[in-house]
């Protein structure tokens, strides 16, 4: 079976759930020759470090060859190649397509034009489908379960691609959400909606104080430069939250810190020793995740 993971919802819970204990299996014994003999194409369009260096790592550990570029001005879409001719001219080459992509709904086109499998490895303020699935795999580690958590988003919710994908991955386990954010990046109605529609409870809140000793999850996010088209308003929100040490003070002791990462002042780094801080172990966790996912893709586990 081949299956393109563009978006969560392309996944049932019940494959979701399979995925995840693959991962745990992967974690056990991440050395495994599953990929000898195949070829995985990774292309980013836009700038990356775990994601990239966690699927690259996923593959080599798989015993798979890589090829591809991190720098889209080193491809020929910088003299003007389309998208389409270069996912049709890749899948001559490769038996898979990891690609971000900077445009909204890339990687479902290239899904749609590519003979191979392609996982979406972030597209715009869309989707992050393999992040969400390291952020439900790190959640379930923690909390020993994934059911009937109050989970607290922080910070851009806007265009963080990351929270939007795990809202509606999480919806699968009646949660309750808690949205922290400045008014100008608030979580978009769609998602409003789509919890609405689920009967999923949420609440919004513009400050990060001691509303957060009743999570289980803290998910911090970055304000993303890149996303905004206004400097002025990026400058306005871009070190609106900081998380502090000392706030985790009258936390639930089972409360986790998460962080997609990269971060910048969103986290400070005394939190890093506390031993509710997760973000670095989340991060590991993805080269398990990626290699349940690229396994499963190519129909090699099922």
């Amino acid at each position: 079976m081949q299956k393109s993971l563009v978006s969560i919802t392309d996944y049932s819970k019940d494959e979701i759930l399979r995925l995840l204990q693959h991962a745990e299996k992967f974690e056990q014994n991440p050395n495994q020759p599953l990929l000898e003999g195949k070829v995985v194409a990774t292309l980013f369009f836009e700038p990356s470090t775990r994601t990239r260096l966690s699927f690259e790592t996923a593959v080599n550990r798989l015993g798979g060859r890589i090829i591809g570029f991190s720098d889209a001005s080193t491809s020929s879409s910088s003299k003007g190649e389309t998208l389409k001719d270069t996912i049709k001219m890749v899948s001559n080459y490769a038996d898979l397509i990891v690609m971000r992509h900077p445009l909204e709904g890339a990687a479902r086109y290239a899904s749609e034009v590519a003979s191979v499998p392609v996982i979406n490895a972030g597209d715009g303020a869309n989707q992050h489908p393999t992040q969400t699935l390291l952020d439900l795999y790190s959640i379930q580690k923690t909390q020993g379960h994934l059911d009937h958590l109050n989970i607290f988003m922080v910070g851009d919710l806007k265009y963080g691609r990351t929270v939007h994908s795990l809202l509606m991955a999480m919806g699968h386990f009646n949660p309750r959400f808690h949205f922290i954010s400045p008014d100008e990046l608030k979580m978009p109605n769609e998602y409003k909606q789509f919890c609405d529609d689920r009967g999923i409870a949420y609440t919004e809140y513009n400050e990060l104080n001691d509303n957060i000793n009743t999570a289980d999850i803290l998910y911090m996010t970055r304000v993303q430069r890149e996303r905004f088209t206004d400097l002025m308003e990026y400058e306005k929100v871009k070190n609106v939250y900081s998380l502090k040490n000392k706030m985790l003070d009258n936390t639930r002791p089972n409360l986790r810190v998460l962080h997609p990462l990269p971060r910048v002042t969103e986290i400070d780094e005394d939190v890093d020793t506390n031993e509710k801080a997760y973000y670095f172990q989340q991060a590991l966790n993805g080269v398990f995740v990626r290699q349940a996912v690229i396994t499963y893709v190519l129909g090699l586990i099922s």
